[in-house]
């Protein structure tokens, strides 16, 4: 698979919706644009991927980290598969093998990496989903981060994110859930 480009987004808040001062929250996303090596084409086995979304989750986390600047508290991961493909393209990317170079990288990853994939033109804007690392039932940490890349994913790509945060919501209130 061959890399278009790459992106990071780094989101700092410091102010709650009303404009109060708050703990300040970043967030980051760590994006690669790809050539989808299936568009087009009707392929049942996907597996040639798998390697290449574990080295995507190394190199992204990586990226990501280093934009955090401190402990990761959240993360997750997103792709936006071009018109000629399916969205188990990006399945295929973000599910078998992923996971596990992030996890090394944030130092954690006890709960599930929420996630979603869809299929988008140029510019569609994409919830990237990000949950506490370790506790699931968090609500508190529940969030996203709406992205948008203007010239991707091209019919023919993937665009893949990978998700982090050092903390909460900002002003985050509704607690835990059930253990």
């Amino acid at each position: 698979m061959r890399i278009r480009k790459t992106m990071l987004i780094r989101d700092r808040t410091e102010t709650d919706e009303m404009g109060a001062p708050c703990t300040p929250l970043i967030r980051v996303a760590a994006l690669a644009v790809l050539r989808n090596p299936f568009a087009g084409v009707d392929q049942d086995d996907l597996t040639e991927v798998f390697g290449y979304g574990a080295s995507l989750g190394a190199q992204l986390a990586a990226e990501a980290m280093a934009a955090l600047e401190g402990p990761c508290v959240t993360y997750g991961k997103a792709a936006i598969v071009g018109s000629q493909g399916a969205a188990e393209h990006g399945a295929a990317l973000l599910h078998p093998r992923l996971g596990k170079p992030v996890r090394a990288a944030i130092v954690g990853g006890q709960a599930l990496m929420p996630s979603t994939v869809k299929v988008g033109g140029l510019g569609c804007f994409i919830d990237l989903p990000l949950g506490h690392k370790d506790e699931a039932w968090s609500f508190d940490h529940i969030d996203t981060l709406t992205i948008s890349v203007p010239d991707a994913p091209r019919p023919d790509e993937i665009v893949v994110c990978v998700g982090l945060s050092d903390g909460a919501r900002i002003r985050a209130r509704v607690g835990h859930g059930p253990s």
